[in-house]
């Protein structure tokens, strides 16, 4: 009995269930604040469809049923973003983004982040699918964010370097257009990096410690790479679903920097004990 306890004291302390429950945070947000429409028959395909599917591919492949934390997670992405027509768009998106994670793989690893390569399939493939930016707005939930990025820090959740860098070299070049080239007022600024879309691509969606580069070094390369490339298209192409776009065809960089910047894959490690915090904070 003890060491049953110790070992669901220890599945707990998995940080993926910090995400998931950010994420679903995310949802009731946008649902209660934002007045979305909560379409439950798109959320229960979208969820549905990427645990059956992860579920599958695990039963195939003869893996744990661990992982399955890690589709729900994907799913909660896709409801946040997603939107379509059709309700069948919906599970083809949650089928194709953990497939991937399956089928496209380059040295035992998979190569897209699924959620947002369900969305970008979701789109190419229907012509009926879509990212709304502008839906989250850009108050209240800068504090959401506030508190994602802090608890990333403390429970070694995905990568913040990478959100860090990410959002440092985006406002940077905003400040220089915006602000110095332009002459606008900050608040245009503002406005644009505290997007909800925004963040939720900075913090859950590039962090993801699985499809980008292992190595620090090959992480604050490929951050720059992709603010630049999500700047240049917004602001001179004026896609206003940029992020998604740039991260899904810049991918192939993360093979070629970890390459170049040889590191070990990240593996998950269940829980962070408050030596290991002490540590880290030099308390």
């Amino acid at each position: 009995m003890k060491l049953r306890f110790k070992e669901y004291l220890k599945e707990l302390r998995d940080p993926r269930y910090f995400q998931i429950i950010y994420l679903f945070l995310f949802l009731v947000y946008g649902i209660f604040n934002l007045a979305w429409d909560a379409n439950i028959l798109k959320y229960s395909l979208v969820i549905g469809s990427a645990l059956l599917t992860q579920y599958i591919c695990l039963r195939i492949t003869k893996q744990g049923i661990g992982s399955l934390k890690s589709a729900l997670i994907t799913s909660l992405g896709l409801c946040l973003l997603l939107n379509a027509d059709k309700a069948w768009i919906y599970v083809l998106a949650g089928v194709l983004a953990i497939s991937s994670k399956f089928i496209i793989r380059i040295k035992n690893k998979h190569l897209f982040n699924p959620a947002n390569f369900g969305i970008i399939m979701a789109i190419i493939l229907t012509g009926d699918a879509w990212v709304s930016p502008g839906q989250w707005g850009s108050n209240a939930i800068l504090l959401y964010f506030i508190g994602a990025a802090g608890l990333m820090v403390i429970l070694n959740v995905g990568r913040i370097d990478t959100s860090l860098v990410f959002i440092g070299t985006y406002t940077f070049l905003l400040l220089g257009r915006d602000i110095y080239y332009l002459g606008w007022e900050f608040d245009v600024v503002a406005h644009k990096i505290t997007n909800g879309s925004l963040l939720l691509f900075a913090f859950f969606m590039i962090t993801d410690p699985m499809t980008i580069p292992n190595h620090r070094k090959g992480r604050i390369i490929w951050s720059v790479l992709v603010a630049v490339l999500v700047f240049l298209a917004s602001s001179r192409l004026y896609v206003q679903t940029a992020a998604v776009w740039v991260l899904f065809f810049v991918t192939p960089a993360t093979v070629i920097l970890d390459k170049i910047y040889k590191a070990k894959k990240f593996e998950w490690h269940f829980g962070l004990s408050m030596n290991s915090i002490s540590n880290k904070f030099n308390l």
